[in-house]
């Protein structure tokens, strides 16, 4: 019979009791947001909030929801100095005496893809762990991503599924019928090349010349004799997790309304970005890797492409000729 481990005595081995703590508090907010998913439907927590976030967009019931729940979830913990969410205005610094553990802050998108909720899509939750330093709690907020020590994300689908990476590769954990992250995956691996593409070619128009051609390519000749076929979801983290195990490539390109692109660096692009390389993977807002960006406020929009490495590269070294 093979040997049960949980998301937290897994974390705990590779990098401590600290860090563990600090996924293992999102696991259990996880937990409350995968039940609370699950019968959606019986609780009126469909449809919109009534309220914007700082991004301009639309909340919804279960954005609060989930919020509410991480924050909860992490600020009962000695360890975690502050947090940034997408849903919140500024981060959220808690009051430590400090110790002789490391300080954590703890970024992330609460329900990515939480518009799809009504429809009974897979949705999600992205997280990175930054350790605190030397610099103070207010610089670690704009740490690039290559600083990251931990980062996961959570696909609430048919099953819920979380995969975390503490900078030692990437494993993967399924929600038991008895509540528990079970380790399901060690290792894991992203092929060096995908047969699908993802991403909204209803904006395709509106993107800069070098990534039309370039899906272009990918749908025609394709790339070293590959054809691609399309695979898009609409939730991030799905897209994501499919991208991960199957190979291939996801695009959110910059567009003449999102020049700088749309997606969140700091608690998107950077989570997935760290999780992609440990997987053998790449990501990369166009010409530079995502993980080498250094943020200049916390809610701060970029381009994102990644996923196998093949299908990346190719994209990057485009993107730099025409800039040439």
């Amino acid at each position: 019979m093979a040997e049960i481990v949980t998301v937290e005595e897994h974390v705990s081995g590779e990098a401590g009791p600290a860090l563990a703590g600090v996924v293992g508090a999102i696991a259990e907010a996880a937990r409350q947001i995968e039940r609370r998913i699950r019968v959606a439907g019986l609780h009126d927590v469909y449809g919109a909030y009534g309220a914007t976030n700082v991004q301009g967009e639309q909340q919804q019931k279960l954005d609060v929801f989930a919020n509410d729940v991480m924050k909860a979830a992490l600020v009962g913990l000695p360890q975690v100095a502050a947090i940034v969410s997408e849903e919140d205005d500024a981060p959220v610094v808690f009051e430590r005496a400090g110790g002789e553990e490391p300080m954590f802050v703890a970024v992330f998108d609460p329900l990515d893809g939480s518009s799809n909720i009504d429809v009974n899509v897979n949705v999600g939750t992205i997280f990175g762990v930054h350790q605190v330093g030397t610099e103070g709690v207010q610089a670690t907020f704009l740490h690039r991503g290559l600083r990251q020590v931990a980062a996961g994300y959570v696909v609430y689908g048919p099953s819920t599924v979380m995969v975390v990476t503490t900078g030692t590769g990437v494993s993967a954990f399924t929600l038991n019928e008895d509540g528990v992250f079970v380790r399901s995956g060690e290792a894991m691996t992203m092929p060096d090349k995908g047969p699908y593409y993802s991403t909204n070619e209803a904006n395709v128009a509106s993107w800069p010349v070098v990534y039309r051609e370039y899906l272009a390519r990918l749908v025609g000749e394709g790339l070293d004799g590959q054809r691609y076929s399309a695979r898009y979801i609409g939730s991030l983290v799905a897209d994501f997790h499919r991208t991960l195990l199957k190979g291939g490539v996801f695009l959110y390109p910059p567009t003449e309304k999102a020049p700088k692109g749309k997606l969140r660096l700091l608690y998107e692009a950077n989570p997935l970005a760290m999780i992609a390389e440990q997987a053998g993977g790449a990501a990369v807002n166009g010409p530079e890797r995502i993980l080498g960006l250094t943020p200049e406020h916390i809610h701060q929009r970029t381009a994102l492409i990644l996923g196998s490495r093949c299908e990346v590269e190719a994209l990057q070294t485009a993107v730099l000729e025409w800039r040439a």
